[in-house]
Protein backbone atom coordinates (compact mmCIF):
# COMPACT_ATOMS: atom_id res chain seq x y z
CA UNK A 1 0.00 0.00 0.00
CA UNK A 2 1.42 3.46 -0.80
CA UNK A 3 2.72 5.52 2.09
CA UNK A 4 1.21 8.78 3.26
CA UNK A 5 2.58 12.20 4.08
CA UNK A 6 1.21 14.83 6.41
CA UNK A 7 1.65 18.48 5.51
CA UNK A 8 2.51 20.99 8.24
CA UNK A 9 4.76 24.04 8.54
CA UNK A 10 6.00 23.52 4.98
CA UNK A 11 7.60 20.14 5.80
CA UNK A 12 6.69 16.70 4.42
CA UNK A 13 6.32 14.21 7.29
CA UNK A 14 5.96 10.43 6.77
CA UNK A 15 2.63 9.23 8.11
CA UNK A 16 4.31 7.19 10.83
CA UNK A 17 5.60 10.41 12.46
CA UNK A 18 2.50 12.55 12.06
CA UNK A 19 1.72 12.20 15.77
CA UNK A 20 4.72 14.48 16.46
CA UNK A 21 2.70 17.36 15.15
CA UNK A 22 -0.27 16.25 17.28
CA UNK A 23 -2.30 15.56 14.15
CA UNK A 24 -4.09 12.36 13.19
CA UNK A 25 -3.68 10.75 9.80
CA UNK A 26 -6.60 9.22 7.91
CA UNK A 27 -6.75 5.50 8.46
CA UNK A 28 -6.94 2.90 5.71
CA UNK A 29 -10.12 1.45 7.20
CA UNK A 30 -13.70 2.59 6.78
CA UNK A 31 -13.56 5.56 9.15
CA UNK A 32 -11.63 8.78 9.51
CA UNK A 33 -10.17 9.70 12.92
CA UNK A 34 -10.20 13.29 14.05
CA UNK A 35 -7.95 15.88 12.40
CA UNK A 36 -6.74 18.96 14.24
CA UNK A 37 -8.11 22.35 13.33
CA UNK A 38 -5.52 24.46 15.17
CA UNK A 39 -3.71 27.27 13.44
CA UNK A 40 -0.69 26.34 11.34
CA UNK A 41 1.17 27.29 8.18
CA UNK A 42 0.56 24.77 5.41
CA UNK A 43 2.68 23.82 2.40
CA UNK A 44 0.10 24.23 -0.38
CA UNK A 45 0.70 25.25 -3.99
CA UNK A 46 4.36 25.89 -3.07
CA UNK A 47 3.32 28.84 -0.92
CA UNK A 48 2.83 29.29 2.81
CA UNK A 49 -0.86 29.95 3.23
CA UNK A 50 -2.23 30.91 6.61
CA UNK A 51 -4.92 28.42 7.69
CA UNK A 52 -7.97 29.84 9.35
CA UNK A 53 -8.36 29.06 13.04
CA UNK A 54 -12.12 28.84 12.76
CA UNK A 55 -13.71 27.26 9.73
CA UNK A 56 -16.16 29.45 7.88
CA UNK A 57 -17.57 26.54 5.87
CA UNK A 58 -21.09 25.70 6.98
CA UNK A 59 -20.89 22.93 9.60
CA UNK A 60 -24.17 21.29 10.52
CA UNK A 61 -24.38 19.96 14.10
CA UNK A 62 -24.03 17.29 15.27
CA UNK A 63 -21.88 16.18 12.29
CA UNK A 64 -18.73 18.00 13.38
CA UNK A 65 -15.53 17.15 11.55
CA UNK A 66 -14.00 15.64 14.68
CA UNK A 67 -16.69 12.95 14.70
CA UNK A 68 -16.03 9.56 13.15
CA UNK A 69 -18.53 8.27 10.58
CA UNK A 70 -18.37 4.84 9.00
CA UNK A 71 -19.37 4.22 5.37
CA UNK A 72 -21.35 0.98 5.22
CA UNK A 73 -19.84 -1.95 3.32
CA UNK A 74 -22.99 -2.23 1.18
CA UNK A 75 -23.09 1.48 0.30
CA UNK A 76 -24.30 1.61 -3.36
CA UNK A 77 -22.04 4.61 -4.02
CA UNK A 78 -19.03 2.46 -3.11
CA UNK A 79 -20.37 -0.41 -5.24
CA UNK A 80 -20.59 1.83 -8.30
CA UNK A 81 -17.06 3.07 -7.70
CA UNK A 82 -15.76 -0.48 -7.43
CA UNK A 83 -17.35 -1.37 -10.79
CA UNK A 84 -14.58 0.60 -12.52
CA UNK A 85 -12.04 -2.01 -11.42
CA UNK A 86 -13.24 -4.40 -14.15
CA UNK A 87 -13.51 -1.93 -17.05
CA UNK A 88 -11.12 -3.31 -19.65
CA UNK A 89 -10.31 0.04 -21.24
CA UNK A 90 -8.12 0.81 -18.24
CA UNK A 91 -6.01 -2.30 -18.26
CA UNK A 92 -2.35 -1.63 -18.94
CA UNK A 93 -2.95 2.08 -18.33
CA UNK A 94 -2.51 2.33 -14.56
CA UNK A 95 1.12 3.40 -14.82
CA UNK A 96 0.03 6.60 -16.58
CA UNK A 97 -1.25 8.03 -13.29
CA UNK A 98 2.24 7.91 -11.80
CA UNK A 99 4.57 8.44 -14.74
CA UNK A 100 4.93 11.06 -17.44
CA UNK A 101 2.68 13.58 -15.64
CA UNK A 102 3.69 17.19 -15.13
CA UNK A 103 3.19 17.72 -11.39
CA UNK A 104 2.48 21.06 -9.74
CA UNK A 105 3.49 19.87 -6.28
CA UNK A 106 6.51 18.25 -4.69
CA UNK A 107 4.70 15.09 -3.65
CA UNK A 108 6.55 11.89 -4.57
CA UNK A 109 4.47 9.38 -6.58
CA UNK A 110 2.53 6.95 -4.41
CA UNK A 111 2.17 9.19 -1.35
CA UNK A 112 -1.17 10.31 0.04
CA UNK A 113 -1.30 13.89 1.37
CA UNK A 114 -3.52 14.45 4.40
CA UNK A 115 -4.75 17.95 5.24
CA UNK A 116 -6.24 19.44 8.42
CA UNK A 117 -9.93 20.27 8.38
CA UNK A 118 -9.15 23.98 8.25
CA UNK A 119 -7.48 23.61 4.84
CA UNK A 120 -10.30 21.56 3.33
CA UNK A 121 -12.86 23.94 4.82
CA UNK A 122 -11.12 26.92 3.25
CA UNK A 123 -11.03 25.23 -0.14
CA UNK A 124 -14.75 24.43 0.08
CA UNK A 125 -15.40 28.07 0.97
CA UNK A 126 -13.72 29.07 -2.28
CA UNK A 127 -15.86 26.55 -4.19
CA UNK A 128 -18.97 28.23 -2.71
CA UNK A 129 -17.77 31.57 -4.05
CA UNK A 130 -17.96 30.20 -7.60
CA UNK A 131 -21.14 28.11 -7.54
CA UNK A 132 -24.86 28.51 -6.72
CA UNK A 133 -24.68 25.09 -5.05
CA UNK A 134 -24.18 25.26 -1.28
CA UNK A 135 -21.08 23.19 -0.48
CA UNK A 136 -20.83 22.17 3.17
CA UNK A 137 -17.96 20.59 5.11
CA UNK A 138 -18.85 18.29 7.99
CA UNK A 139 -18.15 14.80 9.27
CA UNK A 140 -20.30 13.08 6.65
CA UNK A 141 -18.59 14.91 3.81
CA UNK A 142 -15.20 14.24 5.39
CA UNK A 143 -15.84 10.49 5.41
CA UNK A 144 -16.49 10.45 1.66
CA UNK A 145 -13.48 12.67 0.97
CA UNK A 146 -11.48 9.91 2.66
CA UNK A 147 -13.10 7.35 0.38
CA UNK A 148 -12.25 9.16 -2.87
CA UNK A 149 -8.93 10.76 -1.90
CA UNK A 150 -7.51 7.80 0.02
CA UNK A 151 -9.16 4.39 0.23
CA UNK A 152 -10.30 4.24 -3.43
CA UNK A 153 -7.85 6.74 -4.87
CA UNK A 154 -6.82 4.44 -7.74
CA UNK A 155 -10.44 4.28 -8.89
CA UNK A 156 -10.81 8.03 -8.45
CA UNK A 157 -7.94 8.46 -10.90
CA UNK A 158 -9.87 6.34 -13.38
CA UNK A 159 -12.92 8.56 -12.95
CA UNK A 160 -10.73 11.61 -13.54
CA UNK A 161 -9.68 9.99 -16.81
CA UNK A 162 -13.27 9.22 -17.83
CA UNK A 163 -14.11 12.85 -17.10
CA UNK A 164 -11.96 13.82 -20.09
CA UNK A 165 -14.36 11.79 -22.24
CA UNK A 166 -17.71 12.79 -20.71
CA UNK A 167 -17.47 16.11 -18.84
CA UNK A 168 -17.32 18.36 -21.95
CA UNK A 169 -20.61 16.83 -23.13
CA UNK A 170 -22.17 17.18 -19.66
CA UNK A 171 -21.10 20.80 -19.32
CA UNK A 172 -22.51 21.73 -22.73
CA UNK A 173 -25.95 20.34 -21.86
CA UNK A 174 -25.97 21.66 -18.27
CA UNK A 175 -25.20 25.14 -19.59
CA UNK A 176 -27.92 24.82 -22.22
CA UNK A 177 -30.47 23.96 -19.51
CA UNK A 178 -29.23 26.69 -17.10
CA UNK A 179 -28.03 24.19 -14.47
CA UNK A 180 -24.88 24.66 -12.35
CA UNK A 181 -21.94 23.06 -14.15
CA UNK A 182 -20.86 21.40 -10.90
CA UNK A 183 -23.79 19.00 -11.27
CA UNK A 184 -21.67 17.11 -13.79
CA UNK A 185 -20.31 15.35 -10.69
CA UNK A 186 -23.78 13.89 -10.08
CA UNK A 187 -23.01 11.24 -12.71
CA UNK A 188 -19.91 10.29 -10.70
CA UNK A 189 -22.12 9.49 -7.69
CA UNK A 190 -24.73 7.73 -9.81
CA UNK A 191 -22.53 5.48 -11.95
CA UNK A 192 -18.85 6.35 -11.34
CA UNK A 193 -18.99 7.43 -15.04
CA UNK A 194 -19.52 3.82 -16.09
CA UNK A 195 -21.94 4.01 -19.07
CA UNK A 196 -23.03 0.37 -18.70
CA UNK A 197 -23.57 0.51 -14.93
CA UNK A 198 -26.73 -1.10 -13.50
CA UNK A 199 -27.94 -0.71 -9.94
CA UNK A 200 -29.50 -3.39 -7.76
CA UNK A 201 -32.83 -1.61 -8.23
CA UNK A 202 -32.62 -1.82 -12.03
CA UNK A 203 -31.50 1.72 -12.86
CA UNK A 204 -29.20 1.85 -15.87
CA UNK A 205 -26.71 4.04 -17.67
CA UNK A 206 -24.35 6.83 -16.76
CA UNK A 207 -27.21 8.86 -15.19
CA UNK A 208 -28.94 5.78 -13.69
CA UNK A 209 -32.48 6.16 -14.98
CA UNK A 210 -35.14 3.71 -13.86
CA UNK A 211 -37.13 2.17 -16.72
CA UNK A 212 -40.32 4.22 -16.29
CA UNK A 213 -38.59 7.50 -15.40
CA UNK A 214 -36.49 7.12 -18.53
CA UNK A 215 -39.60 6.71 -20.64
CA UNK A 216 -41.09 9.89 -19.17
CA UNK A 217 -38.10 11.73 -20.62
CA UNK A 218 -38.09 10.00 -24.00
CA UNK A 219 -35.60 7.20 -23.32
CA UNK A 220 -36.91 4.02 -24.95
CA UNK A 221 -35.82 0.46 -24.30
CA UNK A 222 -36.08 -2.42 -26.79
CA UNK A 223 -34.47 -5.83 -27.14
CA UNK A 224 -31.68 -4.22 -29.18
CA UNK A 225 -31.32 -0.69 -27.80
CA UNK A 226 -31.48 0.88 -24.34
CA UNK A 227 -31.45 4.68 -24.61
CA UNK A 228 -30.63 4.97 -20.90
CA UNK A 229 -27.11 3.83 -21.82
CA UNK A 230 -26.81 6.35 -24.67
CA UNK A 231 -24.64 9.01 -23.03
CA UNK A 232 -25.92 11.91 -25.14
CA UNK A 233 -29.64 11.06 -24.89
CA UNK A 234 -29.40 10.24 -21.18
CA UNK A 235 -27.54 13.50 -20.45
CA UNK A 236 -30.26 15.56 -22.12
CA UNK A 237 -32.92 13.61 -20.21
CA UNK A 238 -31.05 14.10 -16.92
CA UNK A 239 -30.83 17.86 -17.50
CA UNK A 240 -34.56 18.06 -18.17
CA UNK A 241 -35.29 16.03 -15.05
CA UNK A 242 -33.00 18.18 -12.89
CA UNK A 243 -34.59 21.37 -14.22
CA UNK A 244 -38.09 19.99 -13.45
CA UNK A 245 -37.02 19.13 -9.89
CA UNK A 246 -35.50 22.58 -9.35
CA UNK A 247 -38.78 24.16 -10.42
CA UNK A 248 -40.35 22.26 -7.50
CA UNK A 249 -37.77 22.74 -4.72
CA UNK A 250 -35.64 25.75 -5.75
CA UNK A 251 -32.76 24.21 -3.79
CA UNK A 252 -30.05 22.18 -5.52
CA UNK A 253 -29.34 19.92 -2.51
CA UNK A 254 -33.00 18.93 -2.39
CA UNK A 255 -32.91 18.43 -6.17
CA UNK A 256 -30.11 15.89 -5.72
CA UNK A 257 -32.02 14.15 -2.94
CA UNK A 258 -35.14 13.94 -5.13
CA UNK A 259 -33.08 12.70 -8.09
CA UNK A 260 -31.92 9.81 -5.93
CA UNK A 261 -34.96 9.00 -3.78
CA UNK A 262 -37.81 10.44 -5.79
CA UNK A 263 -39.89 13.52 -5.11
CA UNK A 264 -42.33 11.53 -2.96
CA UNK A 265 -39.70 10.58 -0.39
CA UNK A 266 -38.35 14.13 -0.25
CA UNK A 267 -41.85 15.59 0.18
CA UNK A 268 -42.56 13.19 3.05
CA UNK A 269 -39.25 14.09 4.72
CA UNK A 270 -40.07 17.81 4.42
CA UNK A 271 -43.47 17.25 6.03
CA UNK A 272 -41.96 15.22 8.89
CA UNK A 273 -39.38 17.98 9.47
CA UNK A 274 -42.13 20.56 9.87
CA UNK A 275 -42.12 21.91 6.32
CA UNK A 276 -38.53 23.16 6.24
CA UNK A 277 -36.80 22.90 2.86
CA UNK A 278 -33.24 22.22 3.95
CA UNK A 279 -31.44 18.97 3.13
CA UNK A 280 -29.41 18.86 6.35
CA UNK A 281 -32.51 19.36 8.51
CA UNK A 282 -34.58 16.70 6.73
CA UNK A 283 -31.64 14.34 6.18
CA UNK A 284 -32.49 11.85 8.95
CA UNK A 285 -36.05 11.51 7.56
CA UNK A 286 -34.73 10.37 4.15
CA UNK A 287 -33.83 6.78 3.06
CA UNK A 288 -30.37 5.73 4.24
CA UNK A 289 -28.85 5.81 0.75
CA UNK A 290 -30.15 9.34 0.15
CA UNK A 291 -28.79 10.56 3.51
CA UNK A 292 -25.29 9.91 2.13
CA UNK A 293 -26.02 11.19 -1.36
CA UNK A 294 -25.38 14.92 -0.94
CA UNK A 295 -22.31 14.39 1.31
CA UNK A 296 -20.85 12.06 -1.32
CA UNK A 297 -21.60 14.60 -4.07
CA UNK A 298 -19.83 17.39 -2.18
CA UNK A 299 -16.86 15.09 -1.51
CA UNK A 300 -16.56 14.17 -5.20
CA UNK A 301 -16.82 17.81 -6.27
CA UNK A 302 -14.10 18.73 -3.79
CA UNK A 303 -11.73 15.88 -4.65
CA UNK A 304 -12.05 16.34 -8.41
CA UNK A 305 -11.61 20.11 -8.10
CA UNK A 306 -8.52 19.66 -5.92
CA UNK A 307 -7.20 16.42 -7.39
CA UNK A 308 -3.62 17.63 -7.81
CA UNK A 309 -3.46 18.83 -4.21
CA UNK A 310 -4.29 15.25 -3.20
CA UNK A 311 -1.66 13.84 -5.59
CA UNK A 312 -4.37 12.40 -7.84
CA UNK A 313 -3.88 12.33 -11.62
CA UNK A 314 -6.13 10.99 -14.41
CA UNK A 315 -5.73 7.46 -15.69
CA UNK A 316 -7.17 8.18 -19.14
CA UNK A 317 -9.29 5.84 -21.23
CA UNK A 318 -8.10 5.32 -24.77
CA UNK A 319 -10.24 8.20 -26.06
CA UNK A 320 -11.12 11.69 -24.92
CA UNK A 321 -14.11 13.79 -25.96
CA UNK A 322 -12.15 15.33 -28.84
CA UNK A 323 -10.90 11.97 -30.13
CA UNK A 324 -14.31 10.64 -31.24
CA UNK A 325 -17.03 11.56 -33.71
CA UNK A 326 -20.44 10.23 -34.74
CA UNK A 327 -22.01 8.97 -37.94
CA UNK A 328 -25.53 7.84 -38.84
CA UNK A 329 -26.03 4.15 -39.65
CA UNK A 330 -28.40 3.48 -42.57
CA UNK A 331 -28.62 -0.32 -42.34
CA UNK A 332 -28.35 -2.94 -39.63
CA UNK A 333 -24.75 -3.24 -38.47
CA UNK A 334 -23.00 -5.66 -36.14
CA UNK A 335 -20.36 -4.22 -33.83
CA UNK A 336 -18.41 -7.47 -34.11
CA UNK A 337 -18.23 -6.98 -37.88
CA UNK A 338 -17.12 -3.40 -37.35
CA UNK A 339 -14.49 -4.54 -34.87
CA UNK A 340 -13.07 -7.03 -37.38
CA UNK A 341 -13.06 -4.78 -40.43
CA UNK A 342 -11.81 -1.60 -38.73
CA UNK A 343 -9.51 -3.48 -36.34
CA UNK A 344 -10.98 -1.83 -33.24
CA UNK A 345 -11.23 -3.87 -30.05
CA UNK A 346 -14.86 -4.79 -29.39
CA UNK A 347 -14.61 -3.58 -25.78
CA UNK A 348 -13.65 -0.13 -27.05
CA UNK A 349 -16.61 -0.05 -29.44
CA UNK A 350 -18.91 -1.07 -26.60
CA UNK A 351 -17.53 1.71 -24.39
CA UNK A 352 -18.25 4.27 -27.12
CA UNK A 353 -21.64 2.72 -28.04
CA UNK A 354 -23.05 1.32 -24.80
CA UNK A 355 -26.73 1.60 -25.82
CA UNK A 356 -26.67 -1.37 -28.22
CA UNK A 357 -27.54 -4.34 -26.02
CA UNK A 358 -26.82 -7.20 -28.45
CA UNK A 359 -23.87 -5.52 -30.18
CA UNK A 360 -26.23 -4.88 -33.10
CA UNK A 361 -27.24 -1.46 -34.40
CA UNK A 362 -30.73 -1.93 -35.90
CA UNK A 363 -31.89 -0.26 -39.07
CA UNK A 364 -34.22 2.67 -38.41
CA UNK A 365 -35.52 4.49 -41.45
CA UNK A 366 -36.62 7.63 -39.61
CA UNK A 367 -34.03 9.15 -37.30
CA UNK A 368 -31.28 6.52 -37.87
CA UNK A 369 -29.16 5.37 -34.95
CA UNK A 370 -25.80 7.03 -34.42
CA UNK A 371 -22.48 5.20 -34.24
CA UNK A 372 -19.59 6.69 -32.26
CA UNK A 373 -16.11 5.96 -33.59
CA UNK A 374 -12.56 7.20 -33.03
CA UNK A 375 -11.97 10.00 -35.52
CA UNK A 376 -9.14 8.17 -37.24
CA UNK A 377 -11.59 5.42 -38.31
CA UNK A 378 -14.39 7.65 -39.65
CA UNK A 379 -12.95 7.94 -43.18
CA UNK A 380 -12.33 4.18 -43.38
CA UNK A 381 -15.95 3.53 -42.42
CA UNK A 382 -17.32 5.96 -45.01
CA UNK A 383 -15.11 4.51 -47.75
CA UNK A 384 -16.27 0.95 -46.97
CA UNK A 385 -19.79 1.57 -45.73
CA UNK A 386 -21.57 -0.81 -48.13
CA UNK A 387 -19.01 -3.50 -47.40
CA UNK A 388 -19.69 -3.05 -43.69
CA UNK A 389 -23.40 -3.62 -44.16
CA UNK A 390 -22.94 -6.68 -46.43
CA UNK A 391 -19.97 -8.27 -44.71
CA UNK A 392 -20.25 -11.99 -43.94
CA UNK A 393 -17.78 -14.06 -41.97
CA UNK A 394 -16.26 -17.14 -43.67
CA UNK A 395 -18.58 -19.35 -41.61
CA UNK A 396 -21.63 -17.37 -42.71
CA UNK A 397 -20.52 -17.57 -46.36
CA UNK A 398 -20.05 -21.34 -46.15
CA UNK A 399 -23.45 -21.66 -44.52
CA UNK A 400 -25.17 -19.70 -47.26
CA UNK A 401 -23.34 -21.57 -50.02
CA UNK A 402 -24.35 -24.86 -48.42
CA UNK A 403 -27.96 -23.76 -48.33
CA UNK A 404 -27.86 -22.68 -51.99
CA UNK A 405 -26.60 -26.15 -53.04
CA UNK A 406 -29.09 -28.13 -50.96
CA UNK A 407 -32.59 -28.76 -52.26
CA UNK A 408 -35.44 -27.36 -50.22
CA UNK A 409 -33.29 -25.35 -47.82
CA UNK A 410 -33.02 -21.69 -47.00
CA UNK A 411 -31.08 -19.39 -44.69
CA UNK A 412 -33.23 -17.81 -42.01
CA UNK A 413 -32.10 -14.67 -40.12
CA UNK A 414 -33.23 -14.89 -36.50
CA UNK A 415 -35.41 -12.01 -35.33
CA UNK A 416 -36.16 -10.75 -31.82
CA UNK A 417 -38.67 -13.08 -30.13
CA UNK A 418 -37.82 -16.11 -32.28
CA UNK A 419 -37.01 -19.51 -30.83
CA UNK A 420 -36.13 -22.80 -32.50
CA UNK A 421 -39.66 -24.09 -32.03
CA UNK A 422 -41.32 -21.18 -33.80
CA UNK A 423 -38.75 -21.28 -36.62
CA UNK A 424 -39.27 -25.04 -37.07
CA UNK A 425 -43.05 -24.63 -37.28
CA UNK A 426 -42.71 -21.79 -39.76
CA UNK A 427 -40.60 -23.96 -42.08
CA UNK A 428 -42.44 -27.24 -41.47
CA UNK A 429 -39.42 -28.94 -39.95
CA UNK A 430 -38.22 -30.01 -36.48
CA UNK A 431 -36.04 -28.42 -33.83
CA UNK A 432 -33.71 -31.44 -33.92
CA UNK A 433 -33.30 -31.05 -37.69
CA UNK A 434 -32.34 -27.35 -37.32
CA UNK A 435 -29.88 -28.23 -34.56
CA UNK A 436 -28.26 -30.91 -36.70
CA UNK A 437 -27.96 -28.71 -39.80
CA UNK A 438 -26.39 -25.87 -37.81
CA UNK A 439 -24.27 -27.89 -35.39
CA UNK A 440 -26.16 -26.53 -32.37
CA UNK A 441 -25.78 -28.32 -29.05
CA UNK A 442 -28.57 -26.37 -27.34
CA UNK A 443 -31.57 -24.22 -28.15
CA UNK A 444 -30.02 -20.80 -27.49
CA UNK A 445 -30.12 -18.45 -30.50
CA UNK A 446 -29.65 -14.70 -30.82
CA UNK A 447 -31.18 -12.00 -33.04
CA UNK A 448 -29.23 -11.58 -36.27
CA UNK A 449 -27.97 -15.20 -36.24
CA UNK A 450 -28.30 -17.08 -39.56
CA UNK A 451 -29.68 -20.61 -39.55
CA UNK A 452 -29.86 -23.13 -42.38
CA UNK A 453 -33.35 -24.65 -42.28
CA UNK A 454 -34.91 -27.35 -44.44
CA UNK A 455 -38.10 -26.75 -46.31
CA UNK A 456 -38.95 -23.88 -48.65
CA UNK A 457 -38.76 -20.38 -47.24
CA UNK A 458 -41.98 -18.65 -46.18
CA UNK A 459 -43.58 -16.75 -49.03
CA UNK A 460 -41.96 -13.31 -49.00
CA UNK A 461 -43.80 -10.14 -49.93
CA UNK A 462 -43.45 -9.37 -53.62
CA UNK A 463 -40.02 -7.93 -54.32
CA UNK A 464 -39.60 -8.68 -58.02
CA UNK A 465 -40.83 -6.92 -61.10
CA UNK A 466 -44.02 -7.77 -62.89
CA UNK A 467 -42.11 -10.01 -65.27
CA UNK A 468 -40.65 -11.92 -62.31
CA UNK A 469 -37.11 -11.52 -63.63
CA UNK A 470 -35.84 -8.69 -61.37
CA UNK A 471 -35.34 -8.83 -57.60
CA UNK A 472 -34.95 -5.74 -55.41
CA UNK A 473 -32.39 -6.42 -52.70
CA UNK A 474 -33.58 -5.99 -49.11
CA UNK A 475 -31.55 -5.32 -45.97
CA UNK A 476 -29.83 -8.49 -44.72
CA UNK A 477 -29.99 -10.36 -48.03
CA UNK A 478 -26.96 -11.90 -49.74
CA UNK A 479 -26.45 -13.45 -53.16
CA UNK A 480 -26.63 -16.89 -51.53
CA UNK A 481 -30.06 -16.18 -50.03
CA UNK A 482 -31.40 -14.69 -53.28
CA UNK A 483 -29.98 -17.51 -55.38
CA UNK A 484 -31.57 -20.09 -53.12
CA UNK A 485 -34.94 -18.33 -53.29
CA UNK A 486 -35.02 -18.36 -57.10
CA UNK A 487 -33.41 -21.82 -57.44
CA UNK A 488 -30.40 -20.53 -59.34
CA UNK A 489 -26.71 -20.36 -58.48
CA UNK A 490 -24.71 -17.44 -57.17
CA UNK A 491 -22.54 -17.65 -60.28
CA UNK A 492 -25.66 -17.33 -62.46
CA UNK A 493 -26.73 -14.10 -60.77
CA UNK A 494 -23.20 -12.67 -60.94
CA UNK A 495 -22.97 -13.51 -64.64
CA UNK A 496 -26.41 -12.11 -65.53
CA UNK A 497 -25.69 -8.86 -63.66
CA UNK A 498 -22.00 -8.43 -64.60
CA UNK A 499 -20.97 -8.54 -60.93
CA UNK A 500 -17.29 -8.87 -60.09
CA UNK A 501 -17.91 -9.59 -56.39
CA UNK A 502 -20.67 -10.83 -54.11
CA UNK A 503 -21.16 -7.41 -52.45
CA UNK A 504 -24.69 -6.08 -52.95
CA UNK A 505 -26.65 -3.23 -51.34
CA UNK A 506 -30.27 -2.75 -50.29
CA UNK A 507 -32.39 -1.31 -53.09
CA UNK A 508 -30.16 -2.75 -55.82
CA UNK A 509 -32.04 -4.47 -58.69
CA UNK A 510 -30.78 -7.89 -59.79
CA UNK A 511 -31.74 -10.08 -62.74
CA UNK A 512 -32.69 -13.46 -61.22
CA UNK A 513 -33.96 -15.29 -64.33
CA UNK A 514 -32.04 -16.18 -67.50
CA UNK A 515 -32.28 -13.31 -69.98
CA UNK A 516 -34.24 -14.07 -73.11
CA UNK A 517 -32.15 -16.05 -75.53
CA UNK A 518 -29.56 -17.04 -72.92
Amino acid sequence: MPGKIFISAGILFPAAFSFLAGLAVASSGNSLPAADTTSSYLHVDHQAVRAKTDSTAAVVPPAETDTTFVIAADDPIVAMLDSLATMKVFRQLDELSANGVERQHDFPPGFVPVFPDSVISERIDRMNDESPFEFVYNGWVKSYIGLYADRRRNLTERMLGLGNLYFPLFEEQLDRHDIPLELKYLAVIESALNPVARSRAGAGGIWQFMFHTGRLYGLTTTSFVDDRHDVMLATVAACRHLRDLYNIYEDWSLVLAAYNAGAGNVNRAIRRAGGVKDFWRIRHFLPRETQNYVPAFIAVAYVMTHAEEHNLFPVPPLYSFHDVDTIQVREQLNLRTLSELLEITLDHLKLLNPAFRQNIIPRRENNPYVLTLPKEHISAFLANEEKMYNFRTPDQQKQEELASRMAETTVYVVRSGDNLGSIARRHNTTVRNIQAMNNLSGTLIRPGQRLVVSGPPPAPPPTSSAEGNVHVVRSGETLGIIANRYRVSVNNIMQWNNLSSTVIRPGQQLIVRPPAGA
